[in-house]
């Protein structure tokens, strides 16, 4: 059995995430997983679980979120293209 990093539960299904960095990781549940790796939204500090929005290096879980944090003229244009009706 293994225990997993972030709730330390020792449990037989655990399963191991290694990172595009070469960190290693141990868990007993996606939810832990997620916890431990998932990047925060900077606007509403959520958990980014879908593929979120990137503006400027700044992670955003949504276009709303993007909308509302991006600082610069070329960031809030690009924030408005996102999620857009064509």
């Amino acid at each position: 059995m293994a225990v997993c990093d972030t709730c330390h539960n020792d449990y037989w299904m655990s399963f191991d995430v290694e990172t595009i960095n070469g960190e290693r990781y141990t868990f007993d549940c996606f939810e832990c997983a997620i916890q431990r790796l998932a990047p925060v939204c900077e606007k509403c500090s959520s958990r980014i679980i879908g593929h979120g929005v990137e503006v400027e290096g700044r992670f955003f879980c949504s276009a709303h979120c993007a909308r509302e944090g991006a600082t610069s003229d070329l960031a809030q244009r690009i924030c408005d293209s996102v999620g857009a009706h064509p």
